[in-house]
Parts: structure tokens; sequence; C-alpha cells
């Protein structure tokens, strides 16, 4: 019997070779097999997407060719080309649920090309690991989450993700099947029996034989290659964003973003006042102060603020009332954290609660998982917050795959490992910081939660839980702000550590967290990023590098007419030595200018550039 497969060429070139696609459901039927094609219908989109919530524009353009195959046995499979991609989705009409055994997508690679993934051992997974390349064909079978991106042989990038996860179960990766430039998807069959541990995971101790028991008339994720011109491409493209499901909210007004002046990472340590710093009442009092001081639009409550088993239960030394009323007379808001279990148990009268309270959002942790049963709770957790006026940001969560989209108040998410893993270990190096952003960011926004003020190379560098550092420079860590996508951009330290830093709070405190457009001026997968991205009629550039020192070159031709005043943080002349040592200049500059880059190892620069009146 013969399977369905297609390939994809390039300029005349093969970068996919027939690779199978199809579904076995309700046991027996085989989706893509033996295929009697009853209608194809082509289109061409042309449309345009205005974001709520603008991570790297505010206009998106969604053009692409469409081909849509009507299939006897009441499927169809639809395809869409478009100018950095394809992607491919099962759509199904039938009258009865169904019941889905496997789901056969593959993709078969010419030559041995090399793919960059993060190894993963289990589909119980925070998805917080970092990437690692091997050439394809050695991979062994190695597990990993997406996205990952594969490197032919003649050098093009290909990136591969899943869009529109709903009702169904997230896709991993075995790369290397039998020994060959093969990748396939597995997925984590449904949970039969779990097993709590501590308050917070819910591990899945044995699974059912199928991996999703759904509607019968649906639509399945799409599987989509991501196929970029160049590296830059990767970063800018919003390719995820138009194949996501469009907006199901009437009332967008209240979804804020903003930056959060977060308090776990810096362990609540301040020092020059006159309290002792805790998960107490005068702390975070402090917090907000601080917050209000910068324009900054957000203070997290973070772990301790309740038993983390209840969320009804306060500790004594937290005024809570009394920090909301704070809040809301210093236009500063409030975003407590939750173990995903509690809420669970406790929705409906928690969200109440936060709602009353004056909440601008909840952040939501641990659930580590994207079986169908999770799945579906994410988007449970995304529309009952919407009803109470609740930002969500999902920690311990699986890659964005739109979600963001039809409800955009889920408004960022972790997936990623972020600055927190200073903490404890020593894997958050500028060789990381520099993959991300062609990799886990091409999914969607992600809660890196940069601003690390103790900066040191790589030899001086300690895991530290109460006063953590981290490697490379200042300017890396400035940079970041420009560079990571997350409409909520957290501030990582203690507002005790920036009082001493003026310098970078000029830049911080301004900075924004969501942009009218971007662009990438230079960028290569795994050693240096350079970005440009605009806010009204302020522009705003970052650049980072690996543990390499780079010279970089920005050209201002993207700027309007006139004249503008740039203030520029860059490496200073021992940053090599001494992460925090940095040179801030002021310089005028129009649209002919090209700034020179001198980026330390490990190091990053950062601008600001608006006109001047």
């Amino acid at each position: 019997a013969e399977q369905l497969t297609y390939s994809i060429s390039l300029n005349g070139t093969t970068i996919l070779e027939p690779s199978p696609i199809g579904m076995i459901v309700n046991a027996d039927q085989s989706l893509g097999k033996d295929v009697q094609v009853l209608k194809a219908k082509t289109r061409s989109v042309k449309d345009k997407i205005h974001p709520v919530v603008q991570e790297k524009r505010k206009t998106v353009l969604d053009h692409c060719n469409e081909l849509r195959l009507q299939i006897e046995g009441d499927y169809t499979i639809l395809f869409r080309a478009y100018d950095d991609g394809v992607a491919y989705r099962f759509i199904t009409e039938m009258k009865q649920p169904l019941t889905v055994q496997d789901d056969l997508a593959a993709f078969k690679f010419p030559g041995n090309p090399d793919i960059l993934l993060p190894m993963e051992s289990d589909f119980f997974s925070s998805q917080e690991k970092n990437f690692a390349t091997m050439k394809l064909a050695e991979a062994e079978g190695q597990l990993a989450y997406l996205p990952v991106i594969i490197t032919l042989e003649n050098g093009q990038r290909i990136a591969l993700t899943e869009v529109h996860l709903e009702d169904y179960a997230g896709m991993f990766i075995h790369a290397g099947v039998d020994g060959k430039a093969i990748i396939k998807g597995v997925f984590p069959k449904y949970p039969k029996t779990e097993k709590q541990r501590r308050d917070r995971a819910l591990p899945i101790t044995e699974r059912e034989e199928y991996i999703a028991k759904t509607n019968g008339s649906r639509m399945f994720p799409w599987r989509l290659l991501v196929i970029p011109e160049a590296d830059k491409n990767l970063i800018e493209s919003d390719i995820v964003y138009r194949l996501a499901p469009p907006l199901r909210l009437k009332d967008t007004d209240w979804i804020q973003p903003g930056k959060v002046a977060w308090d776990w990472w810096n362990a609540m340590l301040m020092f020059d006042v006159d309290f002792e710093s805790g998960v107490n009442t005068e702390t975070y009092l402090h917090y907000i102060d601080f917050a209000s001081e910068h324009d900054i639009e957000y203070v997290i409550l973070d772990e301790g603020w309740s038993d983390p088993a209840d969320l009804f239960k306060r500790v004594p030394n937290m005024d809570l009332d009394a920090l909301f009323a704070h809040a809301k007379e210093n236009n500063v808001r409030i975003i407590p954290w939750v173990v995903w279990l509690t809420l669970d148990r406790q929705m409906d009268e928690a969200l109440q609660m936060f709602e009353d309270l004056g909440a601008a959002g909840i952040k939501v942790d641990f659930m580590d998982r994207d079986d169908q049963k999770i799945v579906n709770w994410y988007w449970k957790v995304a529309k009952k917050a919407a009803e109470h006026h609740l930002l969500v940001d999902f920690h311990g969560a699986y890659k964005p795959t739109g979600l963001r989209r039809a409800y955009p108040n889920v408004i960022t998410r972790e997936g990623v490992q972020g600055l927190e893993y200073v903490k404890w270990s020593k894997t958050v190096t500028p060789e990381h910081t520099v993959t991300i952003p062609f990799t886990r960011m091409l999914a969607g926004p992600m809660d890196f939660t940069p601003g690390a003020t103790r900066n040191v190379k790589q030899e001086n560098f300690n895991s530290v839980h109460e006063q953590p550092m981290s490697m490379g420079t200042r300017c890396h860590q400035m940079a970041m702000f420009v560079v990571f996508e997350s409409p909520l951009q957290m501030l990582c330290d203690s507002p005790s550590q920036y009082a001493q830093e003026p310098e970078m709070m000029s830049f911080l405190g301004p900075v924004p967290s969501v942009w009218d457009e971007t662009i990438v001026l230079d960028a290569k997968l795994t050693d240096y990023v350079l970005v440009a991205r605009q806010s009204g009629d302020e522009w705003w550039l970052g650049a980072m590098t690996d543990w390499t020192g780079r010279k970089l070159k920005a050209n201002l031709d993207f700027l309007g007419k006139g004249k503008f005043k740039a203030q520029i943080f860059q490496d200073g002349a021992n940053a090599h030595r001494a992460g925090r040592d940095f040179k801030e200049i002021q310089m005028d500059v129009t649209k002919d200018n090209i700034l020179k880059i001198k980026m330390a190892p490990g190091g990053g620069w950062a601008a600001r550039i608006v006109p001047v009146q």
C-alpha cells in the first residue's frame, strides 16, 4: 500500500527528500495511505495581522500559497508554502470521535546534515536543555523537543517545529532514526496513571496506547519547516504567529505588556535598607517603590507569599491588602506565582481572589508535560484567566505553538534554560545565550529573565544561589533586553543592586518589551547576533557574542530623516577580565552613520537612538 509523501526543493535543489505523512486513527484507518484525491484546490493568501501584543512588529504580513487536498475517507491535507517556510496539517471531517494511535511525521534530508537540538531523555520535561550539534545520521535516535535546526551539506538551514497544538500531544523527535538522516516525530501517549510528587509535580507512571481521543471534525497541528535565506531570518521570522489560530477574545484593551521587577532570582536580598529583607511586606513595598521609580509596570510575588499547596493560606508576614493598595497608588501591578496543581484544584475561587485583589496576572509553574491532557489544561487556563482579566506567564512549560495569538493574555512563557540556572549550574554561557534567539525564540516569546549585575569571565564564575552572577559582560546582559523577545520582560536582580547602577537603569527603565518593527542587521547561528528594534520614533539596538570577541558594524540606514542622539553602552577596556566594566557614550547620528561595535569575549553592546526635536 502506498504511503503519501512530500518533498521540498529550493531553487531547483532538493532540501527535503520524499518524506511520509500519515495518521492511524480508530485502530485501523490509515490516513495518508492509498490516497484517493477527490478535489485539489489552490489559493493565494494575502492577509495582514495586527497582533494585540507586538512581539516583533505591529503588522504581520501573512502571504502564502495554499494547496488543499480533499481525500476519500473524510479528511483533507492542507499545505502552505511561504517565502520562509513550508507547513502541512491534517483536517478531519468525521462524524464520530477519533482515537489517534499514531502520527507519522517523518523528515528525510539529503546527505548527512548537522542537527542542532536540545538533548532530552524523557517526555516529562520543562524543555530547559542546552543545544548541542551532531551529525544527523549519527544521532542514534536521540530524543529532543522542538524547535531543532538542520544544516544541510550545502549550508542551507531548516528549522523544524509545530504550530497550533490544541487538544493533542506535543511533538518530540527522534533524530537519526536507523542511522539515517531521518527525523521522526514521537508523541507522549495519553496518561493512564499519575503520581504526585511533592506539592507541584505530576509525573506519569503509566500511559494509554493512544496519543489522543478527540473530535472527529477538527484541525490537527501544523508541521512546520522554516527555510530561511540567511541565519538572521530565523530571528526576524513570525511564521509561527502567522500559522497560529486567530484571536478568540473580544475585549483585549486590558492586556498590557511591560517589564517586571522579579524577586526570586535575587533571593529577595537587599542592602542599604533599614529592614530585614525576605518574604515580607517591607521587602515587597520596596520592590513596588523601585518599580514605580523606574516606570516598571509589574512586580512578581514569587514562591513564598502563600502555602504552595493552598493559595488561600497566606504567610503571616505578608500583608497582601497593603501591598496591592500601595501598588495601585504607585501605578504598579502585581503578578502572583502559583503551582499549577494548586491552581487546578482551586481554579475558580483563586482566579476570583486574584481579580478582587487587583492582580495583573498569574505566573503558573511546574506543568513539565505536553501530553493531550496538559495541553488542554493550558487552553483552559488561558480562557479562564482572560475571563478575570489576568495575564498568564507559564513556567515549567513546553515551547510556544501559537496559543498566544488566540489568547494574547498568555503573554510569555519559559520553556527555555533561563538565567535562573546560574544559581545552581554552569550551563548558561554566552554560547547558550547567542543560540536561543535562533532556536527557542523562533517558536515565540521566552521568559529568560535577564539583567544580572554581577558579571564575570568563565574562569571566575561560580553558581551561587543567594547572590547569583552571570557569565559574560554587563553589556551582554543589557543587550538581552533588545535581543530576547518577552512582552513581560523580567529584571532579575535586586533593587539594591540596580540602585548602584544608575547608568544601567537609564537604559533598562525605558527599554520597551514590545516592538513596532524588528530588523536583524547581522547574525550567525550559535555565534553572534545584532538586532535593531523600533518603538515609536525610537530605535533600540542590541548585540551579543559567544566566547569569541568580535567586531561588527551597525549600518543605521533604517533611520528616518533628521538627526538623532544615540546612547551607547559598550564593553569597557577591561571587560574581558571584569565583566561589569562598560563605557557609556552619547553621540549624534544620522541614517548615514555606520557604528563600529567591539565586543569582548562573552560581550555585548546596546544602544538607544532617539530623534533630536
